[in-house]
């Protein structure tokens, strides 16, 4: 399979690496720095399973990439609109695209750009870029894939490259439940400077998550207000 990572970072390094470890074509589009060092060297895949560099192709844009079977769109949520846009006119119809971003919005705004369908994706995972070209995974790793013609096969692939995945039957509602353990996780991580772990064995700190987590369904829509504060008292 043709495989097209826009967005060459921690998420799209590590999904991208597992499909190429499997057998799959795998190109990179990221910033030049790890572009450069995956063309010299492969890219260097460091999990609890498998540390080694895994040659591939990386460019810093799309100009010579061809038209690929599926598409992992990894980029930042601000960065959507200029990653459709440098995709107009490279997609089959019958290419996969998934959004595999933080946030609610992500998939609408680049189907809009694109004229393609785009299927959400809910990330769940541990890692980073600890240098050029190089991506280390700290834990997690599954996918939760929204409802198309296209996600069955697509989950029988990802798996056979060792990518835990569940097809959500209502991808809008775990979009709106991470978004909101994420904001509540986030900030107390962010205001006492300490890791998730961490938090949780600090006392209060359950109890200060929970709190902050049942204020954010309220900024969901009305018909997941319901489900994501049941979501958050779990």
């Amino acid at each position: 399979m043709q495989v097209a990572v826009v967005g060459a970072g921690a998420v799209g390094c590590y999904y991208g690496g597992l499909l190429l470890r499997a057998g799959h074509d795998v190109t990179f589009i990221g910033r030049q720095p790890h572009v450069d060092a995956i063309n010299a060297h492969g890219l260097l895949l460091d999990t609890r399973t498998f540390n080694g560099h895994l040659p591939a192709k990386a460019a810093t844009d799309t100009a010579a990439l061809a038209s690929p079977d599926l598409v992992l769109v990894c980029v930042k949520s601000a960065d959507t609109e200029q990653a459709g846009r440098s995709l107009a006119g490279r997609l089959r119809p019958d290419t996969s695209v998934l959004s595999l971003q933080n946030g609610v919005d992500n998939a609408p705004r680049l189907a809009a750009v694109i004229g393609h369908a785009v299927i959400p994706v809910v990330v769940y995972v541990g890692s980073e870029m600890a240098g050029p070209g190089h991506v280390r995974h700290h834990g997690g790793g599954d996918l939760a894939i929204g409802l198309s013609a296209a996600s069955e096969a697509l989950a029988q692939t990802l798996q056979a490259a060792g990518i835990g995945i569940t097809i959500a039957d209502d991808i809008d509602k775990t979009l709106w439940s991470k978004l909101i353990i994420n904001c509540a996780f986030n900030a107390l991580s962010a205001v006492a400077g300490i890791s998730y772990g961490p938090m949780l064995e600090v006392e209060g700190g359950m109890s200060s998550q929970a709190r902050c987590r049942k204020q954010y369904p309220w900024r969901a829509p009305a018909a997941y207000r319901y489900q994501t504060i049941s979501s958050s008292r779990s």
